[in-house]
């Protein structure tokens, strides 16, 4: 198996520009990269000043690059109307030629990112909210006649086109079992909280249990000064470069990009 490497970049403070973000995606690609994911916040505490839209970003690094798989990394369901969310991954997808990649997930409330706005902040809630937007989500991305009626979402007799194909990777923590469920019916398991690849031993174990779909992704991401090899060995597709969040320095990230993978 290749593992394939991409860079997993927070665009925060001298990145919360859309124009960077595609420069910088620009010169990854040249650089050899494979992918480029971009963070989905509203805030992260007092650390961090300046953040940009996640779509506006993923849409810079589309129309800046031909080769990078891209995508956001991820986004919590629960914040967004799964609706509104197809129509954005369908034409990005468009956009992109096919190299988007929808990552999703549970989103945490450790600096207010539901309840200062008065969206749901119980994580179990969040849970049901996610299985029950993943399936409408799903199929609306399908192009067929959708008719939902969940606990959370509805939809009545609506078709969405264009329906390009879209990848779903979901993320979870390592050693909380739902989440490992709800992707292995999907694309990928973005595995979140690793303290080394011996876990992701345990990991890739855990998932052949629900048998998931051929070609489906486990992806993890480190920091700049770990090497990847001992993860690619221990079954990861994809091996991701953590840019951020912190004292984000621009020729600092500009160096990791251009050194290459």
């Amino acid at each position: 198996m290749t593992t394939r490497r991409g860079l997993f970049v927070a665009p925060f403070d001298q990145l919360a520009d859309p124009g960077v973000v595609g420069e910088l995606a620009a010169s990854a690609e040249a650089a050899g990269w494979d992918g480029f994911f971009v963070w989905d916040h509203l805030l992260y505490g007092d650390r961090v000043t300046d953040i940009a839209d996640v779509w506006t970003c993923c849409a810079a690094v589309a129309m800046r690059t031909e080769r990078l798989v891209l995508g956001p990394m991820v986004t919590p369901l629960a914040r967004r109307r799964p609706q509104v969310l197809a129509r954005q991954a369908a034409s990005l997808a468009t956009l992109s030629g096919g190299r988007f990649v929808l990552g999703l997930g549970l989103g945490d409330d450790w600096v207010g990112e539901f309840s200062a706005f008065g969206d749901e902040a119980d994580p179990r809630t969040r849970g049901r909210m996610l299985d029950d937007g993943l399936e409408l989500l799903t199929a609306l991305l399908s192009g067929e006649p959708v008719d939902h009626d969940g606990e959370h979402y509805a939809a009545r007799g609506v078709r969405f086109r264009p329906a390009p194909q879209v990848p779903i990777w979901l993320a979870g923590r390592y050693g909380n079992r739902a989440p490992m469920r709800r992707a292995a019916g999907h694309d990928g398991f973005f595995v979140i909280g690793l303290d080394g690849p011996d876990d992701l031993d345990r990991v890739t174990t855990s998932l052949a249990e629900h048998a998931p779909r051929p070609g489906f992704d486990v992806v993890v991401d480190l920091q700049p000064d770990q090497d990847p090899a001992a993860w690619s060995d221990r079954g990861a597709s994809w091996v991701l470069t953590r840019i951020g969040p912190y004292d984000i320095d621009l020729d600092r990230v500009r160096a990791i990009v251009d050194a290459g993978p």
